[in-house]
């Protein structure tokens, strides 16, 4: 029996009074417990932290790691199972030692943002970060 491949996503906005809205996508099949959980728990909202050139905030999803990986790209959208948090990466962190992100720990990627993930450059520390479905 074929198992049929689906090229799910699922689009959602993230807010913050910098930001404005900023539209990404939950690619389903990418991490699909992940994905599920954090589609299933939206919207929510959270207080936001920067790391570098990251964006963090936690969220009320709990899952264990799944394809998990530290270098991710400029614009990826991963959750961070030691923490509990989506991330939102959008250039160096500390743990860089080139251009791309690195994560602190292993994240599951989930997702990426749609239009130019810098304007994260804007958000502060303990700002309130708001994500639901677009």
């Amino acid at each position: 029996m074929l198992q049929k491949v689906s090229h799910m996503s699922t689009k959602i906005k993230i807010h913050t009074a910098s930001t404005g809205y900023v539209e990404a996508e939950i690619i389903e099949e990418k991490n699909p417990k992940t994905s599920k959980a954090i589609i299933d728990s939206l919207p929510f909202e959270s207080s936001a932290s920067t790391w570098g050139e990251e964006v963090y905030f936690s969220i009320p999803v709990d899952v264990n790691e799944e394809k998990s990986q530290q270098e991710v790209e400029i614009g990826d959208c991963g959750y961070w199972p030691s923490g509990k948090c989506f991330c939102i990466f959008f250039g160096r962190t500390p743990s860089s030692s080139g251009d791309k992100p690195v994560a602190a720990s292993p994240v599951n990627v989930f997702g990426r943002v749609l239009g130019d993930p810098k304007v994260f450059n804007k958000v502060k520390d303990g700002e309130t970060i708001k994500v639901e479905k677009a």
